[in-house]
């Protein structure tokens, strides 16, 4: 196993296991192949597992196997507050122990605000006393190092690393989000200020591997490398210095070892200029079927009415590219999950964005389309909900 070290110079595995989707049984958590799973993972040196409150059974699961074979203190556990159910520190207090109790520990190594959305969130939780309870916390050694996930655009994304003195950072970032989300220049922004990078959704839940277009399985099948499509978003992110952990969600012993063989001969800077040039045919084939040639730089940014355009594009395509549910969760989190929302509906069609984008696209037309494909009912309906647990 390869290692990268954290900001305090403690070895992270270079592959973290994502808890959010153990093997199911009869629709409950299958304990005796999550165990296996677990054990082999931590055999073979991965030492880094990432759960959240919100995950069903998550985290007693995690708890329960890390307990039972004696293994907490060869591992990092990080979890994740739900601030969208915080009203007040007592709040926190109350989530968090909950938290150890499921664990079965009496601290949390790697800390996150889950889904932090913008800054006016950040600081509506500096208002309940957050900053106070961290450093609490900290100074009890119930929680080693403070961090948030992020879902959204790179603007947002360096303001709030700048907002407070983090220790880590966990965004979705992958050989398709290169330029969307958080994207290189987030990631990039991270390190220059010293902040680790964790990494969520390495194949975009899995549609890297399982839903990719004919033409980009027949360029990694006829590629003089042979490496699996998965291998190669792995390898992709491996290569980069910026990145400490990227996270996996594996469900199999086979995926565990197989992962853990990748992350095992991967070194920083082994792709060359023709792997990397492999690999933007394959982002080339994927986009064939996008909707709009959006490639996230945001010059049209900012918007005077808040709208994520570069997120909305990015919701959009993945709706043509993987289908209605992933487009779905990536526009309620870029859009809803908001103290302000930057829905697409918020456009007024002043045109200021399209005079600054360069790829000339008919950005308040393609809004439009956004928006009636992806503010259904559905959306209305969920926004409302989240937005009551942002602005209470």
């Amino acid at each position: 196993m390869n290692y990268r070290l954290d900001k305090y110079g403690n070895k992270l595995s270079v592959l973290g296991f994502g808890c959010m989707r153990f093997p199911q049984k009869l629709g409950r958590i299958d304990m005796a192949e999550t165990e296996r799973e677990i054990m082999t993972a931590i055999e073979g040196g991965v030492n880094y597992f990432d759960t959240a409150y919100i995950y069903p059974g998550s985290e007693a699961a995690l708890g329960e196997i890390l307990a039972k074979n004696g293994v907490r203190e060869r591992v990092h556990i990080a979890t994740k507050l739900p601030h969208y159910l915080i009203k007040s520190r007592e709040g926190m207090d109350k989530l968090f122990n909950e938290e150890l109790r499921r664990l079965q520990t009496d601290h949390v190594d790697f800390y996150l605000m889950h889904m932090l959305a913008d800054v006016a969130t950040w600081e509506r939780l500096c208002e309940l006393g957050v900053r106070e309870w961290i450093a609490d916390k900290k100074a009890d050694g119930a929680i080693r190092q403070i961090g948030f996930s992020y879902h959204g655009n790179s603007d947002m994304f360096c303001k709030l690393l700048d907002a407070y003195d983090w220790d880590f950072c966990q965004v979705q970032y992958n050989y398709m989000d290169e330029h969307s989300q958080a994207g290189r220049r987030g990631v990039s922004y991270a390190h220059k200020k010293g902040i680790p990078v964790v990494i969520m959704e390495p194949l975009r839940g899995g549609k890297l591997v399982k839903r990719l277009p004919e033409e980009a399985k027949h360029i990694f099948a006829e590629y003089a490398k042979q490496y699996t499509p998965a291998q190669w978003a792995f390898r992709w992110l491996w290569n980069q210095p910026e990145v400490t952990v990227v996270l996996s969600g594996m469900n199999s012993d086979e995926m565990v070892r197989d992962n853990i063989n990748t992350a095992s001969t991967t070194v920083v800077g082994e792709l060359t200029t023709e792997d990397e040039a492999m690999l933007r045919s394959v982002v080339k084939a994927i986009n064939a079927k996008m909707k709009v040639g959006c490639t996230g730089c945001g010059y049209c940014m900012p918007c005077p009415k808040g709208v994520d355009i570069p997120g909305t594009f990015a919701a959009y395509n993945r709706r043509y590219a993987e289908g209605r549910f992933w487009a779905f969760a990536d526009y309620l989190m870029c859009t809803a999950l908001r103290k302000n929302s930057t829905a697409a509906s918020n456009c007024i069609e002043c045109g200021k964005c399209e005079k600054h984008c360069p790829q000339h696209i008919e950005i308040r037309s393609n809004l439009k389309d956004a928006r009636r494909e992806l503010e259904g009912p559905l959306y209305r309906g969920l926004s409302k909900v989240l937005r009551r647990f942002v602005n209470f």
